[in-house]
């Protein structure tokens, strides 16, 4: 199975693809301009790495979770994705990708971060799911 991981922001969009359980590599961000350029963006990557999974990153058992999963749910929609959605837990993600990054990098907003959460985010996933066999 291949997967792309989504940590969806207001102001970027973080990407990371795996193709295999134990490596998990992010993608460039796509930088939110409104939603339908971000929609077709993310639907481009889909196609590109020919995915047949999405996990998205939800900060799951918050009084947000219910308005975080629609608003995830439209979004999924616009990109017209007909493959399995997942959601992963977010918590604490960005934050591990900040210290991933120390230095001087952690300060650029230029969508690293991003991706560096949403591979945080599906190596997650990938070690909660069940081998295939």
């Amino acid at each position: 199975m291949k997967y792309i991981a989504i940590d969806l922001g207001l102001k970027r969009i973080g990407l990371a693809y795996s193709a295999h359980k134990d490596i998990v590599t992010p993608l460039p961000s796509i930088i939110r301009k409104n939603r339908n350029q971000a929609a077709d963006e993310v639907k481009k990557a889909i196609k590109e790495w020919e995915v047949d999974a999405v996990v998205v990153g939800v900060p799951l058992g918050g009084s947000s979770e219910e308005e975080m999963k629609r608003r995830i749910a439209h979004f999924m929609n616009l990109v017209s994705f007909e493959g399995k959605v997942f959601y992963q837990d977010e918590a604490g993600s960005s934050k591990e990708a900040e210290s991933m990054m120390k230095g001087e990098m952690k300060h650029l907003r230029d969508g690293r971060i991003d991706s560096i959460s949403a591979m945080i985010i599906l190596q997650r996933f990938l070690r909660t799911k069940p081998p295939r066999g």
